[in-house]
């Protein structure tokens, strides 16, 4: 019960932690740097994303699983027993969205002149499409380097800070490249606009669609690799 509050804290925490770096991030690269919004204020900010997200994945190693994505978490969950399951969408995805609507009032209170957050610049079925298919990308990738692969921590961040990365800038003169619900939410809330069917389609349903589409795919091509391991012991004592 312990693990599982302390958990349930982290993702709190580390939801506010992401949101808030996202908006420093860019005012640092723009106001601070007083670099524009061409190749080379573009390429400044990414680097930093890219250097966030190592930042992020120690923070889940350390925490033993703490993360700001309910994709994340989501895809995992459905892997595991049904309590496993229940815990996850009743209280680690609310606690991410909380912490994600927390963050934005922060911030929002502290820098007034911070943007809103991503919004919607195609039709709601574009978007849709574009959020499903960035979430099956993203989960199918995070679900590969999670298997017992060559490869160390540093690699693996590597490997999934970059791809995240690349997936993000696909989508983000149509959606914003958000996957990422809850924080999505969280500038939809301060907006006004989170109950909209633009926002619970694109960016709650589409993307929760494609991680669950991603977790099953993968399921199916395969197999636990606890189940692999029983079967070679098997094969070993025939």
């Amino acid at each position: 019960m312990v693990s599982k509050t302390r958990l349930i804290v982290s993702d709190f925490i580390v939801s506010i932690i992401w949101v808030w770096n996202g908006a420093l991030i860019k005012m640092f690269v723009f106001k601070v740097l007083q670099m524009g919004h061409d190749s080379r204020g573009e390429f400044m900010r990414q680097s930093l994303t890219v250097v966030s997200l190592f930042f992020f994945a120690f923070l889940a190693k350390v925490t033993k699983g703490a993360s700001f994505n309910p994709l994340a978490v989501l895809s995992s969950a459905i892997s595991g027993d049904f309590s496993h399951f229940l815990f996850t969408i009743g209280t680690r995805i609310p606690a991410q969205v909380i912490g994600s609507i927390t963050a934005v009032r922060l911030l929002i209170d502290t820098f007034p002149e911070i943007g809103r957050g991503p919004r919607l610049n195609v039709d709601i079925h574009k978007g849709a499409l574009t959020e499903g298919l960035l979430a099956f990308g993203v989960v199918t990738i995070s679900l590969g380097l999670a298997r017992k692969i060559p490869g160390s921590f540093f690699m693996k961040t590597w490997i999934s800070s970059i791809s995240k990365l690349s997936l993000h800038i696909l989508g983000s003169d149509l959606t914003g490249g958000c996957m990422n619900p809850a924080s999505v939410m969280g500038w939809a809330y301060a907006r006004g606009d989170h109950i909209t069917k633009e926002h619970i389609l694109v960016y709650w349903l589409a993307p929760i669609q494609g991680a669950l589409l991603a977790a099953y795919t993968f399921k199916l091509l395969f197999r636990p690799q606890k189940q692999d391991e029983k079967e070679k012991l098997k094969g070993k004592t025939d």
